[in-house]
């Protein structure tokens, strides 16, 4: 006898994907802002919502009618207090009420493309233990010598990320990814004093909230990543007068935000990175002020074995970290005057900002 077996089909529950909103938070930026919208419609997973935050803007609305255009929500606000995290806090309580815990929030800067694979690695990444992502950021073209110095400077910030498994030490504002659980964890605990910062998501009173939040998220216990997927291409300062003004906004922002959080066990690696960074500063001085001494009294310089073989594993480790770059990079890397002076002018950001910060000196926001 011969039994005859019916098909059935059996439906399984798709488990919940959850929903990525992005915000493009913009103050007169209607030259660049399609663009880094149409980087998001390019998405291979592409976001549920674009909304372009456009903040206090003088240009007769151009940045709205532009970002418009390029297909994104515009909320357009006038009179917050904060810039840019401000505006993001206005932002974040109007949708975050509508989304469940695990939905995602991508917050990006309107100067900035992301890779086409980004959402997709970043939302990957998103595992139990981690609450954001942030973007590994490359510089655009252009800008000259000081742009091709900058992508170099980004470059071994990417080569260093990527040493380190990944890991994210500043979930940068080029590019981010947030869990809506971890940032109403972070208003939950500024409102019941456990972190400070004020009473939102990101503090009023960073001069770079992007660094004080990512303080905030490893505090609360959270991981935070950068995959080297997850890359963003950025601007680069044109000119050395907009350049010293962004490091110094960044340099004196990171010394704050140590002052403010206080050593603890999440901070105890900033604070050793700062230390290193004061300690190596000084050894360049130190070296350049005795080769200055040494040229005026002996009328040259002497030949030491173990400085010179110091130094040329200096260089090598300089050429090799940029070279993906090509040639290019590699030969200026190889030449090291030019990258030395470069390293000169991040030393006098860092004490002048060092200076500022003892001497309680008001804190300028100029805009780059």
């Amino acid at each position: 006898m011969t039994t005859v077996m019916e098909e059935t089909t059996v439906s399984i529950p798709r488990p919940h994907l959850p929903k990525v909103i992005a915000l493009i938070p913009a103050r007169n930026e209607a030259d660049r802002i399609a663009a880094a919208i149409n980087g998001l419609h390019a998405q291979t997973r592409k976001p549920d919502e674009v909304i372009a935050v456009t903040n206090n803007c003088t240009d007769e609305y151009a940045t709205a009618i532009e970002a418009r255009d390029a297909g994104a929500a515009v909320l357009d606000l006038h009179g917050i207090e904060g810039k840019k995290a401000g505006a993001l806090n206005t932002a974040l309580d109007e949708i975050l009420p509508d989304l469940d815990d695990q939905d995602l929030i991508l917050i990006q800067d309107a100067d900035t493309v992301l890779n086409p694979r980004f959402v997709e690695h970043a939302a990957k990444a998103m595992r139990r233990k981690v609450g954001a992502v942030g973007g590994v950021f490359y510089g655009e073209p252009g800008g000259g010598l000081l742009g091709q110095l900058q992508r170099m400077e980004y470059q071994r910030y990417a080569w260093e990320i990527a040493r380190s498994g990944d890991r994210a030490v500043v979930l940068t504002g080029t590019a981010s990814l947030f869990r809506v659980r971890v940032l109403r964890e972070i208003k939950a605990a500024r409102l019941a004093g456990r972190l400070g910062g004020g009473e939102s998501y990101y503090s009023l009173a960073s001069l770079t909230e992007d660094d004080e939040i990512t303080k905030a998220v490893k505090t609360l216990g959270y991981r935070t990543m950068s995959p080297a997927a997850c890359t963003v291409t950025t601007e680069v300062m044109t000119s050395v007068p907009a350049l010293w003004h962004q490091r110094l906004r960044w340099q004196r922002g990171a010394l704050e935000n140590l002052r403010d959080y206080g050593l603890t066990k999440v901070t105890a690696p900033y604070f050793g990175k700062q230390i290193m960074m004061g300690l190596g500063a000084l050894a360049f001085a130190l070296y350049l002020t005795f080769v200055a001494l040494q040229l005026a009294y002996l009328g040259a310089l002497g030949v030491s074995p173990f400085w010179t073989t110091v130094g040329s594993i200096f260089i090598v480790e300089k050429v090799v970290s940029v070279w993906r770059m090509g040639w290019r990079a590699r030969l200026l890397a190889a030449v090291l005057v030019i990258e030395l002076a470069y390293d000169l002018f991040q030393h006098a950001v860092y004490f002048r900002a060092l200076t500022d910060l003892a001497l309680r000196r008001e804190e300028l926001w100029v805009a780059t």
